[in-house]
């Protein structure tokens, strides 16, 4: 649990920290649009320093960041090797049995890693540099202009900012249950994966009911305070952009024009 990156955030005042988070979020999205540009050891090695780069200015502790990234290794790993053992193209290097390793395969798997690995680590950035409600909003106010088309981007908001609020508490609830199952006898750690998977079936009954008297209590604490959905409301947040918000984002788009320049 204490790897859990997503709803978990490290306060501090560097650059990225005092971003828009709606600058932050539009980033996200033109940085993975520019990582599909990346087809060359160049172009990907420049995306490793610029990542890097920011890791640097956002001073965050980075062995807590690594250690984070351990729960997307198997990903990671799965679709590197099936990219390399299943891309036929280009010379053989080596084979066994029916299983080859060509040029195209180790070239396309190699890409595959490194996009991996960049989306994984800018995703982290963003969510660790972000406060989840802050995140929450950002959503909301770039989705505003959906309203002419009576999308409830109001109710979206909400439900974003109460799920990523709530994902800590659920791990820890799942943290204290397995604690309690240890306590009687449980091991969650040894024996088959078949074995590992039925040692977790006790958590979910009382992880489930938790889950729904705290939402219970969650609805009926917002109805004495008279929430309501579509009524317009006023912010304790506010949400200001300002000129290095802008200058981010013109940085990632010089970089996606360099990227698209020197792609293969």
């Amino acid at each position: 649990m204490d790897k859990m990156i997503l709803g978990r955030y490290l306060p501090g005042d560097s650059i990225l920290h005092r971003l828009d988070p709606r600058s932050k979020l539009l980033a996200l999205f033109l940085f993975i649009l520019i990582i599909f540009w990346a087809n060359n050891p160049l172009t990907n090695l420049l995306l490793f320093v610029f990542t890097f780069s920011l890791l640097f200015l956002s001073k965050l502790p980075w062995t807590f960041f690594f250690k984070g990234l351990k729960s997307m290794l198997f990903l990671i790993a799965f679709t590197t090797l099936f990219q390399l053992f299943f891309t036929n193209s280009g010379a053989v290097l080596v084979q066994f049995s029916f299983l080859k390793i060509t040029e195209g395969g180790l070239s396309q798997a190699g890409i595959i890693f490194c996009r991996f690995v960049l989306i994984i680590i800018f995703s982290t950035l963003l969510t660790l540099t972000t406060m989840p409600l802050s995140l929450a909003d950002a959503v909301e106010s770039l989705l505003k202009p959906l309203t002419i088309f009576n999308f409830p981007v109001r109710e979206l908001g909400l439900m974003l900012s109460m799920s990523l609020r709530f994902v800590p508490t659920l791990a820890d609830d799942t943290s204290r249950i397995m604690n309690a199952q240890r306590a009687r006898g449980v091991d969650f750690d040894q024996g088959s994966l078949l074995d590992k998977v039925r040692a977790f079936i006790p958590l979910l009954i009382p992880l489930f009911a938790s889950s729904f008297k705290r939402a219970d209590a969650l609805a009926t604490a917002m109805e004495a305070r008279g929430y309501q959905g579509k009524v317009a409301r006023s912010r304790y947040r506010q949400l200001s952009w300002k000129w290095w918000d802008s200058l981010a984002l013109l940085i990632l788009f010089l970089l996606g024009l360099v990227l698209f320049i020197l792609k293969s």
